[in-house]
């Protein structure tokens, strides 16, 4: 084809199309990988940080549980304690009770300083009576929080006095006391008296400073709660129970009956509406203790990290646009050396779309090195393309004589048909019905081989088909077996392989039955099983050494190809290249007994279409 000419004022310069073609391949990728590099570093980061905050929930979590196992030992040695429970009993009988109180409070001020943050431990006997040994007002006669606890003094002895379980009360607020105000939570368990378990004279409660929350929620190596990044903590029913700012504390922000992701969404809302920083850099994490059925909750504020990751992002556009610059500089120098190397080669080209083969190109010390290459393999391809035409010209002719040789030698399957046709009406002019119909049945049997053999077909075709052939083994072999099938009527309209059974009955009748006196049986059975499409091969033939079923049941064909066994081989093959690992074909055979085929087809696979099984 020749190469046109376009007016000077349409055409570009090759130096023009580098420096665009430079601009478009640069700016494009940088752009991508900017981008590319910006989201990555933010989710890697975000990940990390993620993992991090997790694996410090846990912690916390772990630590929380630590604590509260140490209230609840200390809460386990009062209300096991004999002399406590003498005492309780004693005063609900109204024995000595202002000494049984003092006893009892001084039993409990030997207890409530073994512990950090215990402000208050509290008895209340089944008669309403109530001793308590505290650290938050000056009084001794009365309970400091009981007052303004959200049960009242009996409702709260019910409740506890119900069961056997430790029972965890949230955080409330209790009492001011030094011009402060004290938020307690509380452990308690019902006085447990072993001379008789179901006796129920009192409770014990443990009051404990919401300060300790607030310092298992405080992350690794902070010494107070930034609200930059903090933790808090919200029991089973979704109520505060410890949090930074203290007016927060016993507000109910989700419902404890909601699902964990649901939760997570309540407790974002909540942040949200705190207005603690924007909302677009809230992260928010939870770890849920399955022990307490509290949630600790982590928010961090990441907006000094995103803007970081910004500023980054833009010295690398800012760096990347400077090389880019330079690099078109450096462009423009060398494009001109490389566009007329690149012109000496057109010119050659159009030369040569002429018609002209004998032109090549001239290469000298100016051409760059890889136009030079280009050159020296243009004029290369031309001595090339010389030889490929005369060989092209040799080649045609033996193309058309083997062409020839395959059209003589080619033979028409309708002629075969004919020809049997033929025979048959031969043979019947002889009376001779049984080779008649042996021919019929062979050529049915062909016809339907040949045309469209990897088609699929209904089960009722390919069972008409296994009749025809399975009648023709009979003629040959003089009727030695039987054959029965029990085909449900479910499966009739399944759709399988073409020819995908022959290899299996051909492998029974063959070789089964070989040599065997007596009454040979083969037996053919399709059906429904499961999800799955079973079809059954079994004979009482001459049955299958151990070792070479073995070999078939683990798909070991190439061992039995190079032992000869090829035809078995292709049928397994053939079923797995149709069906793949979906199907599934189990063998069972004993010598002299027989062999049972087993073959599993996918039900789904046997109503798809032709185009989709290819």
């Amino acid at each position: 084809m020749k190469i046109e000419k376009n007016s000077t004022g349409n055409k570009t310069s090759l130096q023009t199309k580098l420096i665009c073609l430079f601009l478009v391949t640069s700016v494009i990728p940088l752009f991508v990988l900017s981008v590319y590099s910006y989201y990555n570093t933010s989710n890697t980061l975000k990940k990390n940080m993620e993992e991090l905050t997790l694996n410090n929930l846990e912690q916390t979590g772990n630590s929380l549980e630590i604590w509260m196992e140490s209230y609840e030992d200390l809460l386990y040695q009062i209300y096991t304690n004999d002399d406590v429970v003498k005492l309780v009993d004693k005063l609900n009988n109204g024995e000595d009770e202002s000494v049984t109180r003092n006893q009892l409070r001084r039993i409990l001020n030997g207890l409530i300083n073994t512990k950090d943050y215990i402000r208050a431990i509290t008895i209340i006997t089944s008669e309403n009576k109530l001793v308590t040994y505290h650290q938050l007002t000056a009084y001794t006669n009365e309970d400091s929080w009981i007052k303004n606890f959200s049960l009242g003094q009996e409702e709260l002895y019910n409740c506890i006095s119900a069961d056997n379980k430790t029972h965890i009360f949230p955080t409330e607020y209790a009492v001011s006391f030094a011009n402060e105000d004290y938020y307690l939570f509380h452990i308690s368990h019902r006085i447990i008296d072993y001379k008789d378990l179901n006796k129920r004279n009192g409770v014990i409660i443990v009051s404990i400073d919401e300060e300790l929350l607030k310092k298992v929620c405080l992350t690794k190596g902070e010494d107070k709660l930034s609200f930059d990044n903090f933790n808090f903590i919200a029991d089973k029913k979704g109520r505060i129970i410890s949090y930074p700012d203290s007016a927060r504390l016993a507000r109910e922000i989700t419902d404890g009956g909601r699902t964990s992701q649901e939760k997570k969404e309540d407790y974002l809302k909540f942040i949200h509406s705190e207005n603690l920083f924007e909302d677009k850099y809230t992260s928010l994490y939870v770890y849920e203790n399955k022990d307490l059925g509290w949630d600790v909750v982590n928010v961090v504020n990441q907006k000094e990290t995103m803007i970081g990751i910004t500023n980054q992002q833009r010295i690398n556009i800012a760096a990347c646009l400077l090389c880019l610059g330079m690099v078109v500089i450096l462009t423009l120098l060398l494009s001109r050396q490389l566009s007329g190397s690149v012109q000496k080669v057109v010119r050659s080209m159009e030369t040569v779309s002429s018609g002209n083969l004998g032109t090549r190109v001239e290469v000298d010390k100016q051409m760059p090195l890889e136009v030079e290459f280009i050159a020296i393999q243009f004029n290369d391809m031309l001595e090339k393309l010389d030889m490929a035409l005369k060989k092209e010209k040799e080649a045609g002719e033996r193309q058309r004589l083997a062409e020839i040789t395959a059209l003589e030698a080619q033979i028409n399957p309708h002629f075969l048909y004919n020809t049997l046709d033929t025979i048959n009406w031969m043979a019947i002019d002889k009376d001779e019905f049984e080779i008649s119909n042996a021919i019929n049945t062979l050529a049915s049997i062909l016809r339907y081989a040949i045309k469209n053999s990897n088609a699929t077909v209904e089960v009722r075709e390919e069972v008409s088909w296994l009749k025809n052939y399975i009648y023709l083994q009979q003629t040959r072999l003089k009727n030695t077996f039987r054959c029965a099938m029990d085909i449900d009527a479910q499966v009739m309209e399944c759709r399988v392989h073409k020819l995908l059974l022959q290899p299996f009955i051909e492998n029974s009748i063959i070789h089964g039955f070989e040599g065997r006196s007596g009454e040979n049986m083969l037996a053919i059975r399709m059906v429904k099983e499961g999800e799955y499409l079973q079809i059954m091969i079994s004979d009482n033939g001459r049955g299958m050494e151990p070792s070479f079923v073995e070999r078939l049941n683990e798909r070991a064909f190439h061992m039995m190809e190079e032992n000869g066994d090829i035809g078995i081989a292709n049928a397994f093959t053939r079923l797995f290249m149709y069906y793949g690992e979906d199907a599934h074909v189990q063998i069972k055979s004993v010598l002299e007994e027989g062999t049972e085929i087993i073959i599993l087809i996918p039900w789904r696979l046997t109503y798809e279409s032709d185009n989709s099984r290819r």
